[in-house]
């Protein structure tokens, strides 16, 4: 099954993602069939709308069969995978930070975080949650070094847009923003901005109106 090479939207990739990490895990429990609306369930979706994304990939299933998982999984991958492991900076080492550090280094196969980057002289030349932190003033150089391409921003709020400047100016081409701040660069770069805020203020709403 040789998957299209048209352009998949940010909402549909996003979903692949969601989808391939639930597969995983069924796999682990040694099911080795699914259905689209199984699927649905965990994006809040429908089954046809599973059906439409996995055809972006080149997949379609049997109604009766369903799809094979171990299939699904290897054409996902095939889109949202590189055939070179990405190189990842985190700016902005505070709690925030530290945490996403913890999380992400050295657990993916993917992508990995080589470098993180403060401003807080306190910070650099120390290993934090097994990567260095570098002073702010090295993000210039250490994006050509170590053919860096995306950055995760937990910077404060007054910094994120000059410190995302700095980034693009330098040649990365997504950031994930945590930064409690829209940014509005006027490039081609990719911003995906995560609102910690907003996304608990919307829990909170609906916490209220299921009482």
């Amino acid at each position: 099954m040789a998957k299209k090479e048209n352009k998949i939207s940010e909402k549909t990739v996003e979903r692949l993602s969601v989808y391939r990490r639930y597969l995983k895990d069924l796999l682990k429990k040694g099911k080795d069939r699914v259905y689209s609306h199984e699927l649905s369930q965990i994006v809040s979706g429908t089954a046809a709308q599973v059906r439409r994304d996995l055809m972006e990939v080149g997949c379609n299933g049997c109604s009766s069969k369903g799809y094979e998982i171990s299939l699904l999984i290897e054409e996902i991958s095939k889109v949202l995978d590189c055939s070179k492991k990405q190189n990842v900076a985190l700016i902005g080492v505070g709690n925030l930070g530290r945490a996403l550090l913890g999380y992400f280094s050295g657990s993916r196969d993917n992508y990995d975080i080589v470098a993180a980057f403060d401003s807080d002289p306190a910070k650099c030349n120390r290993i934090i949650c097994g990567r260095r932190c570098h002073s702010i003033e090295q993000l210039p150089t250490m994006i050509g070094e170590l053919e860096i391409s995306t950055a995760i921003l937990a910077v404060p709020a007054d910094s994120a847009e000059k410190v995302a400047q700095t980034l693009i100016d330098n040649g990365i081409k997504a950031i994930l923003n945590f930064a409690p701040r829209h940014i509005t660069t006027g490039s081609g770069v990719f911003i995906e901005t995560l609102d910690m805020t907003s996304a608990l203020e919307k829990a909170i709403y609906f916490s209220r109106k299921n009482t």
